[in-house]
């Protein structure tokens, strides 16, 4: 996506003209248009030079974000997000309305109503009042020129916008007011001072002055307002380091960040920012990554840890190599996230720029009939113009297209400020309407490595005897399991030894001398060939099993030593995560490529709704679509192989210590790690969408009541009317209502689960054939295996098919119901033959 600069906006029917503008460009397949942060993000194929060709022809400005490199675009493009241009400019223009508006009002209402003096000069001179007005509602025009030069200019290219109203407001109330004063000076030549007083009545100077101050005050306040959305996105800009320190030709030399290069070494010392992702390479620190991950506890780095841009080394000095650089850095990464998630739109804001589109020439078309009606019954022109011009400046469009933008914005820097990242406004928006929520086990659910739980030595042998035989055999494989065992051993600063002859079994276990005496180590089977292993020990095994935990036998010569259980044990806050989705009315699936016994054990402790064991990558594609018959998925994973189910789901969503790839395929990265942050981010996403719910009421509400209150329609039944000024104060002050409720998000406790409400589900679909067991004669090697599998999982009707040579066994998971004989027959059509299916 190419994003562009657009200037000249200045409500939403602006943004609508420009995004119809662009695309009516042939070779553009998407724009999306941001009033908020002025941008415009298009896809396709079309060039730059018609993109912004396109956007001139519409009245407005347009500019490519960086002209150079892309390190170059993005620190310009950074550079410009981090200064508040409006505010300033609004502040003066601000400040010298009100000086001559305060004279204006001092002469027209003042004196006139209250009596207070005046020079005399003045002293029974309408004429020279008159003029005096003029003058300084002149200059006030003036110094407002922006609303005239923009309005009248959007009305000449036929796309009327909120400066088109507010200037037709005005400049009408100071036509009628020039008019009512060349009268009076005619009548006052006539010597009649009735009607001299008459016109004096007629002046609308003060209207039309007002007007313009009274709307600059509420851009200036929502430029303010904006600017605080954007808050989270310029922290994390500040934060990039400027400078880094490295070691070049053996010495240490200070250098701007952006001539360091990938392969580098650079050092932190004790109190300084990391100014690139690197490894570190010496050294043992503690390091706050809370910029990042929104995490307080700093995390201890040593040798061969990672390290992120703007993460701050608080004790010891590292020396690391530089990783990724530039763009590519996590912080950068972060930005150009945030920063893309606003340039994109909402669903739900499809409605207001529908809305918008119309908005403006209805309210002048509105605004001429009122004028008209009002004439026609009679009453006086400066009645009915009065009317009309209260109509012009009551309506606001800005409000209907802030509503949406601004509350993305604000739940965008929120999540980033916790490790919640939204790649796009669509994904912070449909996150919180999840209704099941599939989690991958291994790395989201489970801590992703093997830990050793268990150490149950045999009769007459020590625990620390048994851990010694152990790791000093498993030493030399290269296991996960075996990692376990002497990353235990390491902990309990147990010795190990140096095996002889070592050997692995495949699918096994492992054999080896230690001082000339024979060890084995594997599975139960493996070590009951070797000697007989006592009952209750077997016993003990399956009750691990059960568990979900893998029991490991350890033997040497005839003498079994007892066992060690491993496992992939639960993330601390895994529990806790699950029942705040359950809590929260959301169905929870685990998927997993384990055996059943294994994926059950997990589950059951989890606390999950349901079990879907035995899964390849290809088949957690499968069971992400079956699931999405039964409502919107949410698939959280973190590996290479959940990405092509993480694209599957109508909601992907990556562990940030995953793989790039998962990341990648995501549509929400959670940096820290957590499942906790699951909750938190369909929580911040649900807050999100009723935040915005309230924005597109109170702007409808607000023209809704406002507009036929401005064209008097009440007048009639209750005398209400709307004095032009008032009209354009609650003009004023609605934009910066929706902007100021959007920002009551950042006081949202996105881990607070007291306040969740459930959201109606959709009943979960029985389903008693999701899984058969298929009992075969005739496999013999893992080459039948493989071509059974391949046939189960050919036909439609099958998710998934976990085959076994060994137990003569396949374990069919469905997607629908299928019958036993169609399974049985693709089966038996390769020479093998079904014995029964249960």
């Amino acid at each position: 996506m190419e994003q562009y600069t657009v200037t000249g906006m200045s409500c939403a029917a602006c943004s609508a003209r420009v995004e119809k503008a662009v695309r009516k460009v042939p070779g553009v397949t998407d724009c999306a248009v941001s009033l908020l942060t002025n941008s415009m993000g298009v896809e396709g194929s079309a060039s730059a030079e018609d993109i912004i060709q396109a956007v001139e022809d519409a009245g407005y400005g347009a500019a490519l974000k960086g002209s150079h490199s892309n390190e170059d675009a993005q620190t310009r493009a950074n550079e410009e997000l981090l200064k508040d241009k409006d505010t300033p400019v609004l502040k003066k223009r601000l400040i010298a309305s009100i000086g001559f508006l305060a004279v204006l009002m001092y002469v027209s209402m003042g004196h006139m109503m209250w009596n207070w003096p005046l020079p005399s000069f003045f002293e029974g001179n309408h004429v020279a009042m008159g003029l005096l007005q003029l003058l300084l509602t002149v200059a006030i025009m003036v110094i407002n020129q922006k609303f005239f030069i923009n309005g009248f200019k959007s009305l000449f290219h036929l796309s009327p916008n909120m400066d088109t109203l507010v200037a037709l407001g005005s400049m009408a109330s100071f036509v009628y007011s020039t008019y009512a004063l060349f009268a009076m000076t005619d009548a006052q030549v006539k010597g009649d001072m009735d009607l001299v007083m008459q016109y004096m009545h007629e002046f609308y100077f003060e209207s039309a002055a007002m007007i313009l101050t009274l709307i600059t005050v509420g851009k200036m306040l929502e430029a303010r307002s904006k600017g605080k959305t954007t808050d989270a996105l310029k922290n994390l800009i500040r934060l990039s380091p400027t400078k880094a320190a490295v070691v070049r030709n053996k010495e240490e030399v200070e250098v701007p960040i952006d001539q360091v290069k990938k392969g580098d070494i650079f050092v932190v010392r004790p109190g300084e920012n990391i100014p690139v992702d690197g490894i570190v390479l010496e050294g043992i620190s503690a390091v706050n990554e809370s910029a990042l991950t929104g995490e307080s506890i700093p995390v201890d780095k040593a040798s061969g840890d990672h390290v992120s841009q703007a993460t701050l080394n608080q004790s010891g000095f590292l020396k690391c190599e530089a990783v990724r650089v530039g763009e590519d850095t996590a912080l950068s990464k972060i930005i150009q996230l945030v920063s893309d998630a606003a340039a994109t739109k909402a669903p739900i804001a499809k409605v207001a720029d529908k809305v918008s589109g119309v908005f403006v020439p209805a309210v002048i078309g509105i605004a001429l009939v009122t004028i008209i009606v009002w004439l026609l019954a009679g009453e006086s022109v400066g009645f009915a113009l009065a009317r009309g011009i209260s109509v012009l400046v009551i309506s606001c469009p800005c409000a209907l297209g802030l509503a949406t933008p601004v509350a993305i914005m604000v739940g965008n820097g929120v999540g980033a400020k916790h490790g919640i990242l939204f790649k796009t406004a669509v994904s912070l928006e449909e996150t919180g309407k999840v209704q099941i929520v599939a989690l991958d086990k291994t790395g989201t659910i489970t801590t992703g490595e093997p830990t050793v739980t268990d150490i149950l030595p045999a009769e007459g042998i020590k625990e620390e005897e048994l851990l010694y035989y152990a790791a000093s055999l498993e030493q030399k494989s290269e296991h996960p399991l075996a990692g376990a065992v002497i990353r235990y051993a390491k902990e309990k600063n147990r010795k190990t030894e140096d095996i002889e002859e070592f050997a692995a079994v495949a699918g096994n276990g492992l054999t080896g001398k230690l001082n000339g005496t024979l060890l084995f180590g594997g599975n139960a089977n493996f070590i009951g060939t070797k000697l007989e292993i006592p009952s209750d020990s077997l016993m003990q095994s399956k009750q691990l099993a059960d568990e979900g935990k893998t029991p490991l036998f350890f033997a040497k010569e005839g003498q079994f030593l007892g066992i060690i259980a491993v496992a992939d044990v639960l993330k601390e806050e895994s529990r806790q995560a699950i029942a705040e989705l359950k809590n929260m009315g959301i169905r929870v699936v685990m998927l997993t490529g384990d055996n059943e016994r294994t994926a059950d054990a997990i589950g059951k402790m989890a606390g999950v709704d349901e079990v879907i064991a035995g899964v390849l990558p290809e088949g957690k594609e499968r069971v992400i679509r079956f699931l999405k018959e039964q409502g919107k998925v949410a698939m959280v994973g973190d590996g290479i192989n959940d990405a092509p189910a993480l694209t599957r789901a109508d909601m992907g969503i990556a562990i940030g210590a995953g793989t790039d790839v998962a990341i990648d395929a995501a549509d929400v990265v959670l940096m820290k790690s957590k499942t906790t942050d699951i909750p938190a981010a369909i929580r911040l996403s649900r807050a999100a969408l009723r935040n915005i719910h309230q924005n597109l009421f109170w702007a409808f509400i607000y023209n809704i009541i406002g507009i036929p209150l401005a064209a008097g329609v009440w007048i009639p039944l209750f005398e209400l009317k709307l004095n032009p000024m008032f009209g354009a104060a609650a003009m004023s002050l609605s934009s910066f209502c929706v902007v100021t409720n959007a920002l009551r998000l950042n006081l949202l406790s996105v881990y607070d689960a007291g306040k969740d409400k459930k959201i109606k589900v959709k009943e979960k679909k029985e389903n008693k054939t999701m899984k058969k067991t298929m009992k075969i004669e005739g496999m013999m090697c893992g080459h039948c295996e493989a071509r059974v599998k391949k046939t189960l999982e050919a036909l439609d009707a099958v998710a998934e098919a976990e085959v076994s040579h060994e137990n003569g066994t396949a374990v069919v998971t469905l997607n629908s119901e299928v019958a036993d004989d169609v399974l049985k027959n693709a089966v038996e059509e390769q020479d093998y033959k079904v014995l029964s299916i249960d």
